[in-house]
């Protein structure tokens, strides 16, 4: 095993316990809605959400690529 699969794993035993120890009601109140849910299906909703949008904004906002540059005859 290497050390990134190491430090994976660590990662993932720690947001599972983390998730795990979060499972009570939780109610959000967002604007005129709100909804009771678990607070385990609100931090993975938040999760998916920031993930999403660091996808999305990396998209765009990212560095385009540098195009190959096209070999020259020198015949």
């Amino acid at each position: 095993m290497g050390p990134k699969l190491i430090v994976l794993f660590i990662v993932v035993v720690l947001a599972l316990t983390i998730l795990v120890q979060n499972s009570h009601p939780a109610k959000l109140r967002l604007l005129f809605w709100s909804v009771e849910t678990s607070q385990l299906a609100l931090i993975l909703i938040m999760l998916a959400a920031g993930f999403v949008l660091g996808f999305v904004s990396a998209k765009l906002l990212g560095r385009p690529r540098a195009k190959p540059q096209e070999e020259e005859d020198l015949t």
